[in-house]
C-alpha cells in the first residue's frame, strides 16, 4: 500500500495561493513592500536591502535551490525567507523522488517546498521532468512503447499536480554531450525514442499546464561553443516550427579553471533573440574574496544587460549544504554570514547593504514590519514589529486589515479594537506603550484563513 496523502492520490492541487498572495500584495497601500515574507512600511524611497527585493526592482527574480530537509532549521529558513523571491527544489521534483515505482507518486517533500514558497509569496521553478540521471531503475528497463507512455504520463501527472503553481519547468535537462561534437547524450530516452523525445516532452508539457513556462536546461553552455551551438540550433528549430518552448536555462557552475566566459552576455543575447526567455538556473562559483565577488558581479551584469534574462537562481542557500561545499561557491558561508560575493551581487542589482528593510522613521515617528511566523491547516500567525525613530515615543497604534473571509481569532501583546466589518483591527499597547529611540516592540495575532491565505495589509504606524 502506498503511503501517499489524499492530496497526492488526487494528483492535483488547488492553484490559488500564489495568485491570491500576489493580488494582496498589489492591493496594499502605497509604501508597503514584500521582501521574502517581510512587509515594511516607510514613507521614503530607499535602495533595496535584500537580493529578492533588489532583483524585483529590476524586473527579475533572485532565487535559490531549496532542500526540504533543511526547512526546519531557523538559520536556513530565516535566510531563505529574507533574501529570495523564487525557489527551485534541489532534488525533490526529480523522477526518482516523485515516481519511485511506476504509477505511484510521492509528492510530500516537494509539496512542503511549494507550500513554504507560496506562504511567502515566492515563485517556484520546477526541476526537472525528463533527465537521464536520478531515474528509478524501472524506467531504464522499459521498452520503446512503454518508455514513451511512461515519460508522457510522468510529465502529465507531475505538472497537473501543481497546475498553475509552478512559474517555469525544466522540461528536459542535460540532453547534449560535453565536448566538441554537439551530439545528443546517450540516455534511455535518446537511445529508445530518438531525437524526437525532446519535442514530444515539450508538447506533452504544454498540454499538461498551458500557463507554465517551459524551459530546456543544461550546463557548460554559458559561452558560445559546440554544445551551446547544438542547443541554439535546437531552440531555433523549435521556435520556427512552433514547438512550445518559452525559455532556456543556463546552469552556470563556475570555478577558477572555468570562470565566467567573456562571451556570456553575447550568448544569452543570441538565445533571447530567438524569442525565448533566458534564465540562470543553478549558479554557483567556487572561490572566495574579491575574485569570487567579481565573477558573481559579471554574471549579474550580463543578465541585467539582456532584457529577456528574467532571473537568477543560486544553487543553494549556504556553503555548508552546497554540493560543492569544498569550493565555498555560494553567497553565504557555512555560518550564514554574507560574503563579499553577496555584497557584489546586491550592489550590481542596485541594492544597498544593511539589515533593516529600509531607512528608519524620523524623530517622534515609528514604522512597522510584518512577518508570518507559523501556519497550520486552517490558520496562520502573524507578528508586527513596531520600531521607534530617532527619538523615543510614548505610545503607538497600527491598523491591520485582513481580507474577507479571513478573521482574526486571537491576539497578544496589545489591546485591539475592530471596525464594523470585523476586518480592520486597530492595535494599541495594552499597558505602557513607550519605546526608546531606535527600539522596538511587537504584537501578534492568529488569522483564520477560511481558504484565503493572503498576508494582511498594514496601515501606517501612528506615534504619540
Amino acid at each position: 500500500m502506498n503511503s501517499q496523502s489524499s492530496r497526492e492520490h488526487s494528483g492535483h492541487r488547488p492553484s490559488v495561493w500564489r495568485v491570491r498572495a500576489r493580488r494582496a500584495l498589489a492591493a496594499c497601500a502605497v509604501g508597503v513592500m514584500a521582501a521574502g515574507g517581510l512587509v515594511a512600511l516607510s514613507g521614503t524611497a530607499h535602495a533595496a536591502s535584500t537580493l529578492g527585493e533588489a532583483a524585483a526592482e529590476r524586473g527579475r527574480y533572485f532565487g535559490t535551490a531549496v532542500a526540504a530537509n533543511h526547512l526546519g532549521e531557523s538559520d536556513y529558513t530565516g535566510t531563505l525567507n529574507r533574501e529570495f523571491n523564487s525557489v527551485t527544489p534541489e532534488n525533490e521534483m526529480k523522477w526518482d523522488a516523485l515516481e519511485p515505482s511506476r504509477g505511484n507518486f510521492t509528492f510530500g517533500n516537494a509539496d512542503r517546498i511549494v507550500d513554504h514558497a507560496q506562504s511567502r509569496g515566492m515563485d517556484v521553478r520546477g526541476h526537472t521532468l525528463v533527465w537521464h540521471s536520478q531515474l528509478p531503475g524501472w524506467v531504464s528497463g522499459l521498452g520503446t512503447n512503454d518508455l514513451r507512455s511512461a515519460m508522457n504520463n510522468h510529465i502529465t501527472r507531475v505538472m497537473q499536480h501543481w497546475s498553475g503553481e509552478i512559474h517555469s519547468w525544466d522540461v528536459v535537462n542535460e540532453a547534449f554531450q560535453d565536448g566538441n561534437s554537439g551530439a545528443r547524450r546517450s540516455s534511455p530516452f535518446q537511445d529508445r525514442l530518438g531525437n524526437g523525445f525532446i519535442e514530444e516532452a515539450f508538447r506533452t508539457a504544454r498540454a499538461a499546464d498551458p500557463n507554465a513556462k517551459l524551459c530546456y536546461n543544461d550546463y557548460n553552455t554559458d559561452g558560445i561553443n559546440a554544445k551551446s551551438n547544438a542547443v541554439y540550433n535546437m531552440v531555433r528549430d523549435f521556435t520556427q516550427r512552433g514547438v512550445p518552448i518559452d525559455c532556456v536555462g543556463f546552469q552556470s557552475h563556475f570555478n577558477a579553471q572555468s570562470p565566467v566566459p567573456s562571451d556570456f552576455q553575447q550568448n544569452l543575447q543570441r538565445f533571447a533573440d530567438l524569442g525565448v526567455d533566458v534564465q540562470i538556473t543553478e549558479l554557483d562559483i567556487e572561490g572566495s574574496g574579491t575574485a569570487q565577488a567579481n565573477n558573481y558581479r559579471n554574471v549579474v551584469n550580463a543578465c541585467l544587460a539582456v532584457s529577456r534574462c528574467t532571473g537568477i537562481t543560486v544553487w543553494g542557500v549556504t556553503d555548508k549544504y552546497s554540493w560543492r561545499s569544498g569550493g565555498t561557491p555560494l553567497l553565504f558561508d557555512g555560518n550564514y554570514n554574507k560574503k563579499p560575493a553577496y555584497d557584489a551581487v546586491l550592489t550590481a542589482l542596485g541594492g544597498s547593504g544593511g539589515e533593516d528593510p529600509g531607512p528608519g522613521p524620523g524623530p517622534g515617528a515609528c514604522s512597522v514590519t510584518y512577518e508570518q511566523t507559523d501556519r497550520w491547516g486552517d490558520r496562520f500567525n502573524g507578528r508586527v514589529t513596531v520600531r521607534a525613530g530617532s527619538s523615543a515615543i510614548s505610545t503607538w497604534s497600527v491598523n491591520v486589515t485582513v481580507r474577507s473571509p479571513q478573521k482574526i481569532s486571537a491576539t497578544w501583546n496589545g489591546s485591539p479594537t475592530w471596525d464594523s466589518s470585523g476586518n480592520v483591527m486597530t492595535m494599541r499597547p495594552s499597558g505602557n506603550g513607550s519605546v526608546q529611540a531606535g527600539g522596538s516592540t511587537s504584537f501578534g495575532f492568529t488569522v483564520m484563513a477560511n481558504g484565503e491565505w493572503s498576508p494582511p495589509a498594514l496601515g501606517s504606524c501612528t506615534a504619540g
